[in-house]
């Protein structure tokens, strides 16, 4: 009964923020719901305090379900690349901070030993990945092989490591994928990969607030966020979280703007598969 309780609260259906009840915070599902979890509760509950405003998780079951949130203008506060998307751009979503990390881009993978060498090898075959609704997982290499006229039978797998784990079982014969969630997953399931394919760099995904959220909130969470690496208690945070999915450093986070994401906004507005929206 308990394990379904605490179930029913992580999966809930995400809503606006409830009058003083703070804000929202929706991380795009990219890993299991459950290791999500793990990730971002200290951090969240760290900032909380800091700024002095409470940042709720709300972690949607699939990749989809968290766009779509996002989309609808559901989320207060979003760590994601979906806000970017031309439906979703018009609920007014602000970058306000980036992580420390490196950029990301897009990936067509197999395994190691696998015989498909090049991308035309996929033509007619089926491929995994995330959910239509993953820039650097679907959108971006969906986009490569409609301009080489590669056609494939894709499948989803609900979230980035969902897909990986089908590949790893075999499941599918290559997948598209974010390079950065596949090299972390790589390192901790031991896991050997060939990349056919890479897309051009990306900004990180972003932390964005919705127009609702007050201004002078806003400021505050920001330099709650930013200012966890520059001490003690704040990095051991960071990395006791990046320990739980093998992320590399620099742990942390640095203000940002929308100028920093336009990288996203030419990719849609140059795209040829009709997917992206």
């Amino acid at each position: 009964m308990w394990r379904w309780l605490w179930w029913s609260w992580l999966l809930v259906p995400l809503s606006p923020q409830a009058a003083g009840q703070g804000y929202s915070f929706c991380p795009v599902t990219q890993r299991s719901p459950v290791l999500t979890a793990q990730y971002w509760n200290p951090i969240l509950d760290e900032v909380s305090r800091r700024a002095g405003v409470t940042l709720s998780l709300k972690v949607a079951a699939t990749g989809d379900q968290s766009s779509d949130a996002t989309v609808r203008g559901e989320c207060d506060l979003v760590f994601s690349n979906h806000q970017f998307k031309p439906s979703a751009a018009i609920r007014g979503y602000a970058v306000i901070l980036r992580p420390k990390a490196p950029a990301i881009s897009g990936q067509i993978v197999t395994l190691d030993d696998s015989p498909i060498r090049t991308l035309s090898d996929l033509d007619g075959k089926t491929v995994g990945f995330a959910n239509p609704q993953a820039f650097a997982g679907y959108t971006v290499p969906m986009d490569q092989l409609v301009r080489k006229g590669i056609r494939v039978d894709a499948v989803f797998g609900g979230s980035q490591e969902g897909i990986m784990a089908q590949l790893m079982a075999g499941s599918v014969i290559a997948a598209g994928v974010n390079g950065a969630i596949m090299r972390d997953f790589a390192a901790r399931e031991k896991l050997r990969y060939r990349v056919l394919w890479q897309s051009r760099s990306y900004p990180d995904l972003a932390i964005s607030v919705h127009p609702r959220v007050r201004r002078s909130e806003v400021d505050g969470v920001r330099r709650a966020f930013a200012s966890m690496a520059t001490d003690a208690a704040g990095m051991a945070i960071l990395e006791a979280s990046a320990k739980l999915i093998k992320q590399s450093p620099p742990y942390g986070f640095l203000p940002a703007t929308q100028r920093d994401y336009q990288g996203y906004l030419e990719f849609y507005r140059h795209s040829v598969f009709k997917g992206a929206q």
